[in-house]
């Protein structure tokens, strides 16, 4: 059975028919976005953008968002972090209702981080594993703890809230060192983006090893004791920073030692997002 879902970005917005079973995307639309734009900018596109695909009505769209984000009330709660902050408490899910054509049944939503692991736990790197973490590396860091397809919020193992960006590494929070901010500074080049300090790494340049290998080994710090007490035996790894992953695997598996977990890249790519909002989308 095909789902219509949403993966809503910090500079995109993709609209797709998915086929989680098969983990394929049979129809998609992507359309660029201004997250700094008005209400009626960001949300008409987002609209627009999910009008395109033509999705049967009565669809129950699944729909994966960064945060802050009430989910379960699909209301936007973005203050203060530089992106959508026009949102903040409009009734996302009211305005897809009455805004996408044919008209919805209506909308789930996920963080797009949990998004990325249900993906790939469902038919990606994770497939098989009954406990996993997933990690995407992006603007910031965002992570989901899976036992058995379910997100973990609390428990042995979770960290604050099921947010491994809320904990500290030698007292700083952990985005102080890895997030693309946090690389940026470090490299100390205004024109450089973290693809060039990853290109200059990769080429050779010791500077630009050296930051993302203390960058990535703060994130394997951090991870390390959760990881081992969630007794997860898979950690995928997702956003831009993992297209780099002959630098990024490495770093990461010397600072998680001898952690017994399989680590990995995501094997499902820009799609990993949109089967798991999918298959959310399938327990709604």
């Amino acid at each position: 059975m095909t789902r219509a879902v949403l993966e809503i970005g910090g500079t995109h917005v993709t609209a797709a028919l998915v086929d989680p079973g098969r983990a394929r995307v049979l129809r998609r639309a992507h359309q660029g976005l201004n997250p700094r734009g008005t209400a009626e900018h960001v949300l008409g596109t987002v609209v627009r953008c999910a009008t395109r695909i033509d999705a049967s009505a009565a669809e129950l769209w699944g729909v994966a968002v960064p945060g802050p984000f009430d989910y379960d009330n699909g209301i936007a709660r973005f203050e203060g972090v530089g992106k959508f902050d026009d949102l903040y408490g409009i009734d996302v899910g009211s305005v897809l209702l009455d805004g996408v054509w044919p008209r919805p049944r209506g909308a789930v939503f996920l963080n797009d981080a949990h998004a990325f692991a249900l993906g790939e736990w469902s038919a990606g790197a994770a497939r098989g594993h009954r406990r996993c973490v997933g990690v995407t590396l992006g603007t910031g860091v965002g992570s989901a703890f899976l036992a058995d397809g379910q997100v973990c919020r609390d428990g042995p193992g979770v960290p604050p809230l099921g947010r491994i960006d809320l904990v500290r590494v030698a007292g700083r929070p952990l985005e102080d060192s890895v997030s693309r901010r946090a690389l940026l500074a470090r490299y100390g080049d205004r024109r450089a983006e973290v693809h060039d300090i990853a290109a200059r790494a990769r080429a050779g340049e010791a500077h630009a090893g050296h930051v993302l290998h203390e960058a990535l080994t703060a994130l394997g710090t951090a991870l390390t004791p959760y990881v081992r007490d969630f007794e997860a035996t898979a950690l995928v790894v997702g956003g831009g920073l993992a297209r780099s992953w002959d630098l990024v695997g490495p770093s990461l598996r010397g600072a998680l030692g001898d952690t017994p977990v399989t680590l990995c890249a995501g094997a499902l790519g820009a799609d990993a997002g949109l089967v798991g909002a999918a298959v959310y989308a399938g327990t709604g």
